[in-house]
């Protein structure tokens, strides 16, 4: 399951969305998000549905690729789905053992479910489709205004990229612990969940062990070239904005405004 986790890795390709501005991404990644819980109706799903169907499209990443994030969070899904159903007050529609299934609850467990696969697949496309570099640069622009108040923009941006950068890393290298762990008689394929969770307790030690070993390594090349923050630092390659970007704000501006129109009036 750990080595199905695509969420904060980088797929190498070239394609519209790749060569976008980051400010443009992480803007309409916020903007997607939040379309998904502005409504409860089935129209501005089925617009999402068919706007996140067209941004994969244009990324050339293979959607067998993206989906392969969703089965780390598989369980999430089940366990969220069958609370609403369960707790959830209306009609009902089957009852059994003092619990009752309802007709709201049902509504409410698909949408939920609707949701969260959006979010988690829209949220993959961005980091998919953008380096972790340019995330920092994309994200220090965007807060920018916030220098004003003396937030410390730069560290911010910094953390929040190599905290993306390492999710890859630390997969990387449990991958290479259980190889390592199953090669010496470990078994972390049978048995039940509870049997599997167990399985993956002697992994922690060895993976906190390299976490720090490579956050203190990083820290030390950081110092080592002399490392101060944002302050009075330049860029070799300025964030510009081009054609294409302003016609992916224009693009996102009608997303917006269908769901809207489509939650509010159908």
């Amino acid at each position: 399951m750990i080595r199905e986790i695509t969420f904060g890795q980088y797929y190498q390709t070239d394609s519209a969305l790749h060569r976008l501005n980051p400010r443009v991404k992480l803007v309409g990644t916020m903007i997607y998000i939040i379309s998904l819980f502005l409504f409860k109706e089935a129209a501005p799903f089925a617009l999402a549905l068919v706007f996140l169907a067209a941004i994969i499209k244009l990324s050339h990443v293979p959607f067998k690729y993206m989906i392969r994030g969703l089965k780390a969070v598989i369980v999430l899904l089940l366990i969220t789905a069958v609370f609403n159903m369960f707790l959830t007050r209306g009609e009902a529609l089957v009852s059994f053992w003092g619990l009752t299934i309802t007709k709201e609850g049902v509504i409410a467990a698909v949408f939920i479910a609707l949701r969260l696969i959006f979010l988690i697949i829209g949220s993959s496309v961005m980091t998919l489709t953008t380096t972790p570099n340019q995330l920092t640069d994309g994200l220090e622009k965007l807060m920018g205004p916030l220098k004003v108040i003396k937030v410390p923009i730069h560290e911010i941006s910094m953390m929040m990229s190599i905290a993306l950068r390492f999710i890859p890393i630390l997969l990387e290298e449990t991958d290479k612990i259980m190889k390592a762990q199953m090669a010496r008689g470990a078994d972390f394929d049978s048995g039940n969940m509870i049997k599997k969770i167990k399985a993956m307790v002697p992994l922690l030690v060895p993976l906190f062990v390299s976490a720090f070993r490579r956050a203190n390594d990083l820290a030390m090349a950081m110092e080592a070239r002399c490392y101060q923050g944002g302050e009075g630092r330049t860029k070799m390659k300025p964030l510009k904005y081009g054609k294409s970007d302003v016609l992916a704000y224009v693009v996102l501006a009608v997303y917006l405004a269908g769901v809207i129109v489509l939650g509010k009036w159908l």
